[in-house]
């Protein structure tokens, strides 16, 4: 009876677990499928709507239609095939499976990079801050090559800084072309009238994306697939009533046909044929929205073929309709169902620019994160999806620049121009970035990046020439908002540096230090203060400064470094990293506190009682971590080695995790609030101490510095530090804003960088 029950329990047992693992994968395809939905009404809206206007910009020049049509099958079949290569081939295979633990764009490419060899330059890099692997020719000249380094950085902010203005064309064409739709209806209706109309629908835009994206996603996604399946309806019928032959116009030998008999023309056309893909390039950007796998079913079950047809369509009514070329893709809309199918197209541009306008935030947040923009207030929207975020600031800079490209343009044509231009060029960046990726990263062979940079490099090229050549027709604005971007960004990574390399040429040394003994030379006050410094290791200039004016300081000193590192999240249990400076009885430590680029710190984050649980665990479990001796020889008679610091911060980090920091914070919090519980503790009489200071208080040392170039520095230079990141320095948010310190703890000291 008694096996019985114990076979009968098991078979239970196993019959519980098979059901748990079945709900839990009904549950992964239902949440994958989820964000498949939701990437419609986000991810897909731009290259949904490209129908809108890819003929129109391709014939807005000096190519003209015949009776043979050929000019229209090669259109098409440079249409079908860009798409097939580079946004099915290129992006979906490939370029999404390059993500840095499940981000995209251009900066995730460079921050994979730069963690797999020493190819980065920004401030405060350690060896532990990479993922070093076997060495390589290609890594090896990377690493010992400044300028190799300082142009792969240029080249990268060049491809981030077109996908941001992808952010102020994407609204503007996508709204303009179907608002301008109502003149195939009503002839007599003034461009001026349009132009007040998209404005409007702008704003509106504009003004609901503090709601979230996931919110956005599921208000939009419907609309996007009622899109889908109206131009795809359309298409079909549009093939069997006007020219059912436009099938063959798939076969490549109509590409090379188009070439031969338009020449000239028929190669700068090509510009606008390239915006049938505009949006592949937000698509990765945005992936840390949703996931790899949401984003491919998505694609190649729904949005490519969807598109593919009406493609097809839109092409075999122009076969039979030359004369309609600037308002074909109305026009080919039957009768019936055209009020429908317009008031469905205003709302899918609408929902179009919502994918270039996430992977801005995606791409701002990013390059804030990595010292190459300056500070922004980043606003988390889900607490499911990490990488959903809302920036404030960027968001009505955006709103701006596209309401001044929409009045001042006026033209879709002019701002395909500026479009076109902006996207060749990222893709191009991408495509060399996932070159050095596949040598350095995935460890392929030098031949296998070769030819993926040969196949895709080349089609691109192609367009990226056609569509410089119109520059003077629109794609100056492009190269203008590029350049704003570019100083701005560099300008700011410039000046962190400079900053950076001035705090470590004037460290205050540790002789100087020891010799003033426990005090410091100094009236200790009740209190633990906290020193904010750019420095992994020694004493910042700040303190020295500040000593210097005033001999008083806190009981306790902790030297805060707020550290960005170059993966995309830290976990909790990681994020702070404690050493001491000093013999014990100065009651000196360094903390390092380390957040990811995708990191976001909510406003309730405790950051100061945190920081005093992680120092407490510190010093309980002092004497359980061997390496101690060596880091207080090494940080206290000033032979500073990082990856000793680091070794020790590693094993202090597996002996804390996240339940026992809490834990720790819950137990400052009950200790503070009753003295006998303080009084009776068999805590160490260090932490004690620590404690009580807390329970004095704590101030928040922030230099308040000014940067200044030198007079030997050269003119761009100092127009970099004196102008652009000073300005930028001065209204941008600082590190007390990151970890919310209150404004009545807060005290600034006043220094000058001379840079």
């Amino acid at each position: 009876m008694h096996s019985r029950g114990s076979a009968t329990s098991t078979a239970e047992s196993g019959e519980g677990s098979t059901s748990s693992k079945r709900d839990l994968k009904k549950a992964s395809y239902a949440s994958v499928l989820t964000l498949a939905y939701q990437s419609l009404g986000v991810v897909y809206g731009d290259l949904s709507t490209s129908p809108l206007y890819v003929y129109k910009t391709t014939f807005s020049g000096k190519l003209s239609l015949h009776e043979d049509d050929n000019e229209v099958y090669g259109v098409l079949c440079f249409i079908f095939w860009t798409f097939t290569i580079i946004a099915l081939i290129k992006y979906v295979f490939i370029v999404l499976s390059a993500d840095d633990n499940g981000e995209g764009g251009t900066f995730a490419l460079y921050s994979l990079l730069t963690r797999h060899a020493k190819l980065g330059i920004l401030p405060n890099e350690q060896e532990t801050d990479r993922d070093l692997k076997e060495s390589t020719i290609l890594k090896s000249f990377s690493e010992k090559c400044p300028k190799f380094r300082f142009g792969l950085l240029i080249f990268v902010l060049l491809g981030t800084c077109m996908t941001i203005g992808d952010g102020v064309f994407t609204p503007a064409i996508s709204v303009l072309s179907a608002v301008s739709g109502v003149q195939v209806k009503v002839e007599k209706l003034h461009d001026n009238y349009m132009v007040i109309i998209s404005c409007i629908i702008l704003v509106g835009l504009f003004s609901i994306q503090h709601r979230g994206t996931s919110k956005v996603g599921f208000l939009f996604a419907p609309i996007v697939l009622a899109w889908l399946f109206s131009i795809s309806s359309i298409g079909v019928f549009n093939i069997m009533k006007w020219n059912p032959r436009i099938l063959s116009a798939l076969s490549p030998h109509y590409m090379y046909k188009f070439l031969r008999e338009t020449g000239h023309e028929g190669w700068v056309s090509l510009g606008g044929v390239v915006l049938s893909i505009t949006g592949v390039e937000a698509m990765f950007a945005a992936l840390g929205h949703f996931s790899t796998l949401s984003i491919k079913i998505a694609f190649t079950a729904l949005v490519y073929p969807c598109l593919m047809l009406a493609y097809l369509g839109e092409a075999a009514y122009l076969s039979k309709h030359h004369e309609d070329i600037q308002t074909s893709f109305y026009k080919a809309i039957p009768e019936p169902v055209f009020w429908p199918v317009f008031v469905v197209s205003t709302l899918a541009a609408v929902i179009g620019s919502q994918a270039a306008i996430s992977a801005t935030f995606s791409i701002i947040s990013q390059c804030s994160a990595l010292h190459c923009f300056p500070r922004v207030k980043i606003v988390h929207t889900s607490s499911k999806i990490y990488g959903q975020i809302y920036i404030p600031e960027v968001n009505w800079i955006l709103m701006c620049l596209c309401l001044a490209v929409t009045i001042g343009l006026r033209d879709t044509n002019k701002i395909g121009h500026a479009y076109g231009l902006a996207v060749t060029i990222v893709m191009f960046i991408t495509t060399i970035l996932m070159a050095i990726v596949m040598i350095i990263v995935w460890n392929k062979a030098l031949i296998a990046a070769a030819a993926f940079l040969v196949v895709f490099g080349s089609v691109e090229l192609l367009y990226m020439t056609a569509a410089f050549y119109k520059v003077p027709e629109g794609g100056w604005m492009s190269l203008l908002l590029s350049f704003v971007f570019m100083v701005i960004s560099f300008s700011w990574n410039y000046g962190t540096l400079k900053k950076h390399q001035f705090d470590e040429d004037n460290k205050v040394s540790m002789d100087r230090i020891l010799s003033l003994g426990p005090s410091l030379g100094m009236v200790r006050v009740p209190g633990i203060g906290l020193v904010y410094t750019n420095l992994t290791t020694g004493i910042p200039a700040i303190f020295g400064h500040f000593v210097t004016n005033l001999p008083a300081f806190h009981q306790v000193l902790i030297f805060v470094c707020v550290k960005s590192v170059q993966v995309p999240r830290v976990s909790e249990n990681d994020r702070f990293l404690i050493i001491r400076v000093g013999p014990k009885e100065f009651g000196m430590y360094r903390c390092i506190f380390r957040f990811g680029y995708k990191d976001l710190l909510q406003e309730n984050y405790d950051f100061e009682n945190r920081l005093v649980a992680a120092i407490i665990q510190f010093i309980e479990n002092e004497g359980e971590i061997q390496e101690t001796s060596a880091i207080q020889s090494s940080e206290g008679f000033g032979n500073s080695r990082s990856e000793i610091f680091i070794d020790l911060a590693n094993k202090y980090a597996c002996l804390n995790g996240e339940e026992n920091l809490m834990r720790s914070i819950n137990d400052i919090q009950v200790m503070l609030s009753d003295n006998s519980l303080l009084e009776g503790s068999s805590l160490k009489v260090e932490t004690v101490h620590i404690l009580r200071a807390r329970k004095s208080g704590m101030a928040h040392i922030l230099g308040h510095s000014y940067a200044k170039a030198k007079k030997s520095t050269s003119i761009i230079k100092k127009f970099a530090v004196d102008i652009v990141y000073n300005f930028l320095s001065h209204n941008c948010r600082g590190p007390n804003v990151i970890l919310n310190v209150p404004h009545t703890s807060l005290l600034e000291v006043g220094m000058v960088y001379h840079v």
